[in-house]
């Protein structure tokens, strides 16, 4: 079930997660797609960096096999970013494609969660006022 899992310092492309997990049993396909905003806690956002551990890739594919364990799914991608990332710029991408919706929504939903949770990845943002924080996505 797991289609597309990667970690990468290059752009994301939605297409590329969407192809991904098409099939012809799918009826529906959740995607969430997360993307560099331009503040944080009323702080007006520079830009941001992503680091990853070494085992991050496995550690996401882990989860992905969690998620197609406990879900009904057709297929499943994930692929985030790393390296320095401006306003905008697409961070993650994360899509589910089930024989229905809700089975598509609801994987899509405990993924990006359970990634968030349990990948070892941390962002290093920086704001316009000249001040830092390091923020552990897990």
């Amino acid at each position: 079930m797991i289609k597309l899992v990667d970690v990468r310092d290059t752009p994301l492309s939605v297409d590329e997660t969407l192809a991904a997990v098409a099939a012809p049993g799918v009826g529906g396909t959740a995607v969430f797609i997360g993307t560099v905003r331009d503040n944080d806690h009323a702080r007006a956002v520079h830009g941001l960096s992503y680091s990853a551990h070494p085992t991050a890739h496995q550690r996401l594919r882990a989860v992905m096999e969690k998620v197609a364990a406990d879900h009904p799914v057709l297929g499943l991608a994930a692929v985030h970013r790393v390296g320095d990332l401006r306003v905008g710029d697409t961070a993650v991408i994360v899509a589910a494609a089930g024989a229905h919706r809700d089975e598509a929504f609801t994987a899509c939903r405990r993924l990006i969660d359970d990634l968030k949770a349990h990948v070892p990845l941390w962002k290093h943002q920086t704001f316009t006022d000249g001040g830092d924080e390091w923020v552990g996505a897990c």
